[in-house]
């Protein structure tokens, strides 16, 4: 079982670390790990963000544990050299279309969110978010207006097959969770939203045993924060997925707990080939200071041993662990605890 692990920049060699700690735990029969460089250290290292010999190693492994990546010394770069384009060039390189990002609050956590209580413990979702298309990846530049002024401007666009073949990832993953599926869009005012809307009914058709609603990205935003336990999984494109996937992670008490998968078409000899990653940034105002909370990370390396290792006991062993740590009072300074990065590690591995 090979993974890259691509750590990347500020913390994220600090909570990858921790992940991997916790997988050499497990004792994984042919567990291969090997590392390569992502984002602003790439950067300083090659030139560029995504070197062509990470983009070979992420091909020749069976998934990747990444970290996060965001540089500030970085943000003068041209675009394209940028940390962030090392993320959405092995999304595009990779075919990796399919976004799940999982938000569920842990018992006794409840008070840790920035809803009620009562309203955060009802929490139980999943948001699947397209990767390839939208905003990000569509035809983007700067224009001088004839008066000397500037305009920005982004192509927002989806085809029907990319909206269908996600709206597939989402109906069978509603399938196997409470059956209900909310879709969200913009159909009132983007012409992109309304084929959305329109592919996924069509694709609804196909699963009769799963409730279909669509909604609004204004409103479920709103809804979220007012009545989060109504969703179970919600679909939605590149751009209102990140958003609102960082909303929910509030929802549930902070950034530093919700992992992701981003999967796409490629089989390998175990399961689906996917990247798993926190859904934070690189934060590098904490970096190297062992203050970062792991738990995303971790469980991100959950996720992989599911989706792409097919080893469910193993995923759940460590999911388990997670939280019962927290349940006994291990948490970062995210969730109001004194615990640091090494410290959370050590405690879900004393419990795997």
């Amino acid at each position: 079982m090979k993974v890259a692990v691509f750590a990347g920049d500020g913390i994220g060699p600090e909570v990858a670390g921790a992940a991997v700690r916790v997988l050499e735990a497990l004792d994984l029969p042919a567990l291969t790990l090997f590392e390569g460089d992502v984002g602003g250290a790439a950067y300083r290292r090659h030139g560029h963000p995504l070197p062509p010999e990470t983009l070979e190693m992420a091909r020749a492994s069976d998934a990747i544990l990444f970290g996060a990546v965001g540089d500030p010394a970085c943000d003068g770069l041209a675009r394209a050299l940028r940390p962030e384009q090392a993320i959405l060039g092995l999304r595009a390189e990779l075919g990796l279309f399919a976004n799940l990002r999982p938000a569920r609050t842990f018992p006794g956590l409840e008070g840790m969110s920035a809803l009620r209580p009562e309203i955060a413990a009802r929490i139980d979702l999943l948001i699947v978010r397209e990767l390839n298309g939208d905003v990000y990846f569509g035809e983007k530049g700067v224009d001088t207006l004839p008066g000397g002024g500037r305009r920005g401007w982004d192509m927002m666009r989806y085809d029907d097959d990319e909206v269908r073949r996600i709206a597939h990832v989402a109906f069978r993953a509603a399938q196997d969770r409470k059956g209900r599926l909310c879709s969200v869009d913009k159909a009132n005012v983007l012409e992109t939203s309304q084929l959305w809307r329109d592919v996924v009914t069509e694709v609804g058709a196909e699963y009769p045993e799963v409730a279909l609603e669509h909604m609004y990205v204004d409103n479920a935003a709103m809804q979220l924060v007012r009545e989060p336990g109504r969703f179970d999984v919600l679909l939605t494109g590149n751009l209102f997925g990140d958003i609102l996937s960082d909303q929910a992670s509030m929802c549930v008490g902070s950034i530093g707990l919700l992992a992701s998968a981003a999967l796409g078409e490629r089989q390998t000899a175990f399961g689906t080939f996917g990247l798993y990653e926190p859904i934070h940034g690189s934060a590098p105002d904490i970096a190297g200071r062992g203050l970062a909370n792991p738990t995303a990370a971790i469980l991100s390396a959950a996720m992989m041993l599911r989706h792409s290792f097919g080893r469910e006991a193993d995923a759940v062993r460590v999911e388990s662990a997670v939280a019962r740590a927290l349940a006994d009072g291990v948490r970062g300074a995210d969730l109001g605890g004194d615990a640091g990065t090494a410290a959370i590690g050590d405690a879900v591995i004393a419990r795997l």
